[in-house]
């Protein structure tokens, strides 16, 4: 949510359904207030509900009947909390490399259907454009560009995302920003820019696998924190690990986190930011799917509330335009100058010729209008992919239904299944690949349980793909 609906009188009624929702007080199917009873309670007018309710339909929390009101949707009988273990209060180390190695080595064999893909369908960005603003810049670069366009990098791309940071109530200044090679560089050197080895990162759970990744080779250690498919990383949990003195920073998505899609609501990321800043802990915000939101507003991220520099914000184009061109950024505010030094230590630069013709068409390809289109597509994408899921894999499944990104997180009933053998069989026989839910925590806890990918256009091969994959699952589910 933007900061200014959240500011606003018809936010306060949005942000208090989708609590009592998540609470559980109206359940699935459940009449919400009257406009006019929500009216009355909240002393706001007629119009403002409206308003609430208009853009709590719009993000799939409650829809209207003809002359009857307004219900809670009813996907949200169909996943509760995921089954997540106690928080380790002991310090964890992560071994997790090889096994993210093995498994996407796998996936990327040529005719597999993608379903276990990280990136989404690369036909949905503008290739054939950013190729001509590609060669354009490459002819009209500066003789002295490598060198005037090492870190923090290009000030023309870095002034593009401070406009557009400005634009959206998050002040960033141009010092703020370090131009990266991708996210996982902009997330690795900040994470790298916070701790020593043997320091404790906070996590979510189940979590990113980059963040596995980048914790075992900074030789970190971790605390996994329970984590809401719908509302997010548990508070009552994140305030209790702070207490562990070895915790120097904290990872995490505010929104359509990776793999479960949930979204930390305006009030939650208060509470997130309260209690890092309180603690001093520096915070390493996620946020590379930032764009790809299905509201009408596009959600703030925790950044916005940051007055003390503490958040450094990560994203990239990798996941909404450009994946090729591997740029992404950090506002690291007090932080920008250690990983300036770090990454001239590391990778140098960014590709300057990717940086300028990115600069180009942020300010003149038709940035926003191409990402008004993607995400009425994905959101479609989606929703299409949930329905046959639902209607076709094991009775019990449990699957989530985010209100952005392109990941849809897959609970199977029977808990012994195990998703990384599920992946061997399914991809030598029937080249189909999954991302098993043990890429996404230090132990075996989600071994029941998958990502898939979303994002493709649907067709007979993609709908005999899935056809496929639930009947084996289903077999699994009865054998185990």
């Amino acid at each position: 949510m933007s900061s200014r609906l959240a500011n606003s009188r018809y936010g306060s009624i949005v942000e208090r359904v989708k609590s009592e929702i998540q609470q559980k007080i109206w359940r699935p199917g459940e009449r919400v207030p009257s406009v006019r009873e929500m009216s009355k309670a909240h002393g706001v007018s007629v119009m403002t509900v409206l308003k609430a309710y208009e853009y709590l339909e719009s993000e799939g929390w409650i829809h209207a009947k003809a002359k009857t009101g307004y219900f809670v949707s009813p996907h949200f009988n169909r996943l509760p909390s995921p089954d997540v273990s106690i928080p380790q209060r002991v310090n964890r180390s992560i071994n997790i490399n090889k096994h993210v190695f093995d498994v996407l080595r796998a996936c990327k064999q040529p005719d597999v259907m993608p379903f276990g893909s990280a990136f989404p369908d690369p036909n949905l960005f503008p290739l054939q454009q950013l190729g001509r603003i590609f060669s354009q810049s490459c002819k009209g670069l500066p003789a002295n560009s490598g060198l005037v366009d090492l870190p923090p990098g290009s000030l023309e791309l870095r002034r593009v995302l401070a406009q557009r940071y400005l634009r959206e109530g998050v002040p960033v200044s141009l010092d703020d920003i370090v131009i990266t090679s991708g996210a996982m560089e902009s997330l690795g050197l900040s994470l790298a820019a916070v701790t020593q080895p043997g320091d404790t990162v906070l996590i979510e759970s189940p979590v990113f696998y980059g963040a596995l990744q980048t914790i075992e080779r900074l030789r970190l250690t971790a605390i996994e924190l329970p984590t809401d498919p719908y509302s997010g990383v548990s508070i009552k949990e994140l305030e209790a690990a702070l207490s562990d003195k070895s915790v120097k920073a904290c990872w995490l998505m505010s929104k359509f986190q990776n793999p479960l899609g949930a979204s930390l609501s305006l009030t939650k990321k208060k509470a997130v930011y309260e209690l890092l800043a309180k603690n001093d802990v520096p915070l390493i915000e996620d946020d590379v799917y930032a764009e790809l939101y299905f509201g009408k507003e596009k959600p703030a991220p925790i950044k916005s509330l940051d007055d003390r520099g503490l958040i450094l914000h990560c994203s990239s184009f990798s996941k909404c335009l450009a994946p090729g061109f591997r740029v992404g950024w950090v506002a690291a505010g007090r932080y920008a100058k250690q990983i300036e030094e770090l990454q001239f230590m590391s990778t140098l630069s960014v590709g300057v010729p990717n940086q300028y013709a990115l600069a180009q068409y942020v300010q003149h390809g038709g940035y926003d209008n191409h990402l008004r289109q993607l995400r009425r597509t994905l959101m479609q994408r989606l929703k299409q992919m949930r329905q046959a899921i639902v209607a076709a894999f094991p009775d019990g499944t449990q699957v989530t239904q985010p209100s952005g990104g392109y990941f849809l997180w897959v609970e199977l009933p029977n808990q012994r299944v195990d998703t990384s053998q599920v992946l061997s069989i399914v991809l030598q026989i029937h080249q189909i690949s999954i991302a098993p839910g043990t890429l996404f925590s230090s132990d075996a806890r989600y071994r029941h349980c998958l990502r898939i990918n979303g994002s493709y256009a649907w067709s007979e091969k993609t709908e005999q793909a899935l056809l496929v994959l639930a009947e084996f699952l289903r077999q699994q589910c009865l054998e185990q």
